[in-house]
């Protein structure tokens, strides 16, 4: 089964090279055919190039490095307090159906020595944001990215998002939510600590 894969990518890369295509041109010619429409006709012309072109984006956090986005933003700190940033928009897609799922990222860390610069935690829930995703997966690799840069005495991040594979197919509930939550260090061990991290939360989102 995995050679058959491999193997049909690469045909469908050969056969995209030769007609100049992106090979998500190719793919998404072949969808519309399969859905019984006609890729020629002129409303989806160019749907093909604007499909690879969004996919190319949607799905760019493959292409980010971690290393090179916190980049030189660890900095030493007598700090010993937490760090909270709230309310992070994100959009993401379901590895499971590969639909949208989207919400808001809520991060918090209390240094151990080092603080993290602010804008990069929003860039790696961005990075792990935009692949093809678990919500559950997503919320403990941001947990641990942060953990692996700057050992803190403790990280929690909470996610909530929309799932559209939820809201408009399948069960259909489009006033779904779903939360998720990666609770480390202090956050997992100090019950006052984690409570202090959820009031935070529950601050910025009442604004």
């Amino acid at each position: 089964m995995t050679n058959h894969r491999i193997h049909s990518a690469a045909t469908l890369r050969e056969e995209a090279a030769l007609a100049g295509l992106d090979p998500l041109e190719q793919v998404t010619r072949d969808l519309l055919l399969h859905i019984g429409e006609n890729p020629d006709r002129e409303g989806l012309l160019r749907t093909p190039l604007r499909f690879a072109r969004a996919w190319r984006f949607l799905t760019r956090g493959y292409d980010q490095d971690i290393v090179e986005i916190i980049n030189n933003a660890v900095f030493e700190e007598d700090a010993d307090e937490m760090v909270v940033v709230t309310d992070i928009d994100f959009f993401s897609l379901c590895e499971h159906h590969m639909l949208p799922f989207f919400g808001k990222a809520h991060v918090g860390y209390v240094p151990n020595g080092k603080v993290i610069g602010l804008s990069k935690i929003p860039r790696l829930v961005e990075v792990f944001s935009r692949r093809l995703q678990l919500q559950e997966r997503m919320t403990q690799q941001i947990a641990s990215a942060i953990e692996d840069a700057i050992h803190p005495q403790g990280v929690a991040v909470v996610t909530e998002a929309s799932h559209l594979c939820m809201m408009m197919r399948g069960v259909q509930k489009v006033n779904s939510n779903t939360i998720t939550s990666a609770m480390r260090g202090v956050f997992r061990k100090n019950r006052a600590t984690r409570a202090e991290f959820m009031d935070f939360i529950h601050q910025g989102t009442s604004r």
